[in-house]
């Protein structure tokens, strides 16, 4: 889910996506695919109960991986042929493949973890409910995910930049310069959540149950998913300059989303992997342990590229234009308050603002 941080992280593709006629095309492809899900869902059910999770989750894959093809079609503004042609076997493969089915199957996993762990809705004793909001919502989620990449690539061909795409390939090249930093970062997270995991098992059956084991890790994760980010930043001025800079509320936000959201949701698809794929208890043995670690392992990893794409972006493009405003999340995670709350800037930019106002 790396390409959905980026999106609503890094300036230049929050900025791709978020005009208004953009969100009203992408909340129309969005009605579409749901409604064609929840048609196909009725459809399916009169020949298979859908009651068994591998069927299920391979549906939703497939369904995804179209949803996302047509998405990626109508954000892209060119028909498929052209597609094919100018973006590459590589990047349709990579959206069909990841996009698609691997995003759609986590999506799938996700609900049905999230509603036998919140609400106690169990697929195994009630498969219809779930089922259904399994491939509604992995449907309209990849739509509105593929449609917005589709949009950046329209941009893109267009001529405007665009810093960084979010097909993996940034983190694959910084992964490639960085290798023991990164690698630090995401083993030290993962011990680090791996024992936090261990230790609150040990507090008792609150400790032990599956709702209290996402709270303490989540929590743990989205504290490492700031830190990370505020390090891939790498700036000169140091820990206490920047954090200053910052702002408390804007940490706050950013540990809040991506940071707590992120690491639940890693953490409730793999719960979810485990019980519904591989038919094994997430509470019993080492599991707990390796789900905690992997969840705070990745977003220590995801959250330092996008501190470190940020920096870059900085650099590039140093000022948040209006249109940022759309997103209230990133607002407040990416701006500075200053005397002129409707227009934020980032502090590198004020210097330079305040004296083109005082030129002006």
């Amino acid at each position: 889910m790396l390409h959905r941080m980026a999106l609503r992280v890094l300036p230049s593709l929050t900025m791709a996506v978020t005009d208004e006629p953009v969100r009203k095309r992408k909340r129309t492809v969005m009605l579409i695919a749901g409604v064609a899900a929840f048609a196909i869902y009725r459809m399916l059910k009169r020949v298979d109960p859908l009651s068994e999770p591998l069927t299920l989750l391979a549906l939703c894959g497939l369904l995804s991986a179209a949803t996302a093809v047509w998405a990626y079609r109508m954000g892209r503004g060119a028909s498929l042929m052209t597609i094919w042609n100018e973006d590459g076997v590589r990047r349709v493969s990579w959206l069909v493949g990841w996009i698609g089915f691997a995003y759609g199957v986590q999506l799938s996993l996700l609900v049905l973890s999230l509603l036998n762990v919140i609400v106690q809705y169990d697929f195994f004793r009630h498969p219809e409910g779930p089922a259904m909001m399994a491939i509604i919502i992995c449907c309209t989620s990849v739509a509105r995910d593929a449609f917005e990449i589709g949009h950046v690539r329209r941009l893109q061909g267009q001529g405007h930049p665009v810093l960084t795409f979010p097909d993996g390939a940034g983190l694959r090249a910084l992964l490639r310069e960085q290798p023991g930093q990164l690698a630090r970062w995401a083993v030290l997270a993962a011990a680090g959540s791996a024992v936090l995991a261990i230790g609150v098992a040990r507090l008792g059956k609150a400790g032990r149950s599956e709702l209290g084991q996402l709270v303490a890790v989540s929590l743990f994760a989205g504290c490492v998913a700031v830190w990370a980010y505020l390090t891939g930043e790498q700036r000169a001025e140091g820990w206490r300059a920047r954090l200053s800079a910052v702002g408390w509320p804007e940490l706050l936000r950013f540990w809040w989303w991506p940071g707590l959201a992120f690491a639940a949701t890693y953490y409730l698809v793999l719960t979810g992997g485990f019980y519904y794929v591989l038919r094994v208890d997430a509470m019993s043995g080492m599991a707990p342990a390796v789900i905690a670690g992997v969840s705070a392992g990745m977003m220590a990893l995801y959250c330092y590229y996008l501190g470190s794409r940020r920096s870059v972006e900085d650099r590039v493009q140093p000022r948040i234009p209006a249109s940022l405003l759309r997103c209230p999340f990133v607002l407040g995670i990416l701006s500075k308050p200053n005397a002129m709350p409707t227009a934020p800037v980032i502090p590198q930019a004020e210097i330079a603002l305040e004296d083109s106002s005082r030129r002006g």
